[in-house]
């Protein structure tokens, strides 16, 4: 689920409102406050609704799912960010604007400037940068980045990359390789997704040259799937799957593969259904969709951790303008008033924030019947 990003002027006594609000809609059982516990308080993060209504929650509870919602690991850092904070806090900067770590902030100006012995130079005279990390709290991800995921542009910093990218990526994994510590797996797998889930290196022409260098380095081609195939980048989808990724049931579901989806029906657990009906709802496949019903998966259910766990299946059908999907899951008795949890809208709200005015009209139709107890 994507985080809230703190306003300009966060309040931090507006927050501890949020927190008691969150302690009544759980006590109020909204499947919605179920979705947040779920998806940001850790000791939640494989219950289920009825686990989660039945469990006691304390205001403590309520504040570490807040803060964790708002990018933050615990109240106590969010709580620090509006009360002193430093300039790695300005989140209305770039995020290399926001290093202080100077020679780490070095390292990425020659990073994005393409300056190959510039950069070569600098990690001689600091050996250890390739190692180093920096942080940054507030945000979706890059919240503990090594230099090297810099390379990906992801998230968008200046909207470009430099020609000779790959040779820069190449520059810091040697680096790191002349000390033995690196490179570091989980960074060449950082990298490796970030890379795969982001716009600018497709758009630069170097997504896949750069995926071939990850993973002749070591990166794990799985590790990047999830991201990819979330943000639609199919072009390196099919490179992770050449590189040796797997292609498992929700994989194949969000593919479109309804032979593979049929033969790995039966043998797929439950995490793996649910993830398979996001997928194949966010992209159109409806006869997919139709089979996981047929198996039991329940429409109205948030989607899971990593899948766009905002929102329903419904919101992303009705987001991409998949008709035949929206159509199916109404059928089906798919609830239309459900609520994401970030913009608090619902599915014929989103069909409306992208244009999608047909469907927009049906969803407000069949929810107008709905409550008027016509079909």
């Amino acid at each position: 689920m994507p985080v809230k990003p703190l306003p300009s002027n966060p309040n931090l006594d507006h927050l501890k409102h949020q927190a008691k609000d969150l302690l009544k809609d759980h006590a109020a059982h909204s499947p919605a406050a179920a979705q947040r516990i779920r998806e940001f308080h850790p000791r939640f993060h494989l219950s289920t609704d009825a686990e989660i209504f039945s469990a006691p929650l304390g205001l403590s509870d309520a504040q570490l799912t807040i803060a964790r919602e708002r990018g933050f690991p615990s109240w106590t850092r969010l709580k620090r960010h509006i009360e002193t904070p430093t300039l790695a806090d300005r989140l209305d900067l770039k995020h290399h604007e926001r290093i202080e770590d100077p020679a780490f902030r070095r390292a990425v100006d020659l990073l994005d400037q393409g300056d190959e012995s510039g950069l070569r130079g600098h990690l001689k005279q600091h050996p250890d940068l390739v190692r180093r990390h920096v942080t940054f709290e507030g945000g979706n991800y890059f919240r503990n980045p090594t230099l090297l995921e810099f390379v990906a542009e992801n998230p968008v910093r200046h909207g470009t990359l430099p020609e000779n990218i790959v040779q820069i990526a190449k520059v810091i994994i040697e680096a790191g390789a002349e000390q033995a510590a690196m490179p570091e797996q989980p960074a060449l797998n950082d990298t490796l997704m970030l890379v795969c889930s982001g716009r600018v290196p497709r758009e630069c022409h170097v997504q896949l040259p750069l995926i071939d260098l990850l993973c002749d380095h070591g990166a794990d081609p799985n590790t990047a799937m999830t991201g990819a195939i979330g943000h639609g980048e199919f072009e390196a989808v099919n490179a992770l799957i050449e590189r040796g990724a797997r292609i498992g049931f929700p994989v194949a579901a969000a593919l479109g593969r309804i032979d593979e989806v049929r033969r790995l029906l039966a043998d797929a657990d439950k995490e793996d259904r649910h993830r398979a009906l996001a997928w194949a709802s966010q992209f159109g496949h409806v006869e997919i969709v139709r089979l996981l019903l047929e198996a039991g998966e329940d429409p109205d259910r948030y989607n899971p951790a990593g899948f766009h766990a905002h929102s329903t299946p419904l919101h992303q059908a009705a987001f991409a303008g998949h008709y035949s999907v929206v159509y199916l899951l109404v059928d089906r008795g798919a609830r239309l008033n459900l609520k994401d949890t970030i913009w608090q809208a619902t599915p014929a709200d989103w069909a409306k924030h992208a244009g999608r005015t047909e469907l927009e009209a049906y969803l407000r139709a069949h929810f107008k019947n709905r409550e008027s107890g016509t079909k």
